[in-house]
């Protein structure tokens, strides 16, 4: 089971949206325009509870279409129970806009500083998904795609240590904009970067593909730590990695569609 000890943190006071709203609604309230795009966030908080990434704890986040400085993720609360109308917008300062006032996630730093240092990204998820968490606590062994489903690895995933930037008593969360850039400067140019004690964070340049990569960086970290039980695994070369990462973003909508049947009783 996956355990967070965060608290959530009101912030500044101003106007509340309603929880309710359909796609369409909250696609005009948070100023996108676009509902898809607002259908696809929700059902990627239901599919990544369906398969076991997050629980009560996790999110996951798209870069507002309409404003280059903003980026869309839900108000604090459980994965599983979004809905549309409890998408809110951030600045890069992640600072909710139009005054929304309700609660929001303590991490959303998370998000904030990876959009504002890799204009690439369009998608962010953050989780605490357990069989990834070992391997950001052993130094001797790093995460490194062992199939061809992760691929997006790459050579192998880089581990922030919070300890360098807020020192040995920190609650280990990322609460503030320092913490926040430092996560980023870690994860460099990778698509997932691990954080000791703590979880991952996994990027991609949609919501589909942020999805995929999030569930099969948990995929990976199992089978990588089974094969260690039996000896030595073979890891994909970089080509392998770099091959077989573009022919899944080719496929990937079969498996969202599947897992969004599952997550949500449709196609």
């Amino acid at each position: 089971m996956l355990v967070r000890c965060a608290t959530p943190l009101s912030v500044r006071p101003g106007r509340r949206r309603p929880s309710d709203l359909s796609g369409r609604r909250a696609a005009s309230a948070v100023g996108t325009g676009d509902p898809a795009l607002i259908d696809d966030l929700v059902a990627a908080n239901r599919i990544l509870f369906q398969q076991g990434v997050v629980d009560g704890f996790g999110h996951v986040s798209v870069r507002h279409p309409a404003r280059s400085d903003a980026f869309l993720l839900a108000r604090s609360m459980a994965p599983a129970l979004v809905t549309a109308g409890d998408i809110m917008a951030f600045d890069f300062d992640a600072v909710p806009l139009d005054g929304d006032d309700r609660p929001a996630y303590l991490e959303r730093f998370i998000h904030s500083e990876i959009y504002r240092t890799r204009p690439d990204v369009m998608a962010v998820v953050h989780s605490h998904s357990p069989n990834v968490i070992p391997f950001g606590i052993v130094k001797t062994v790093k995460l490194q795609p062992v199939c061809h489903m992760s691929g997006f690895i790459g050579a192998a995933a880089p581990v922030f240590e919070i300890r360098e930037t807020a020192g040995d008593a920190s609650d280990m969360l990322v609460r503030d904009r320092t913490l926040g850039a430092a996560l980023a400067a870690s994860l460099g140019s990778s698509s997932v970067v691990l954080m000791r004690g703590h979880g991952s964070t996994v990027v991609g340049t949609g919501i589909r593909q942020v999805v995929f990569r999030a569930i099969y960086t948990e995929v990976n970290a199992r089978l990588q730590s089974e094969a260690m039980r039996l000896g030595t695994p073979t890891v994909l070369t970089p080509a392998e990695a770099e091959n077989s990462a573009r022919t899944n973003d080719g496929a990937m909508h079969r498996a969202w569609d599947l897992w969004r049947r599952a997550a949500m009783g449709d196609g």
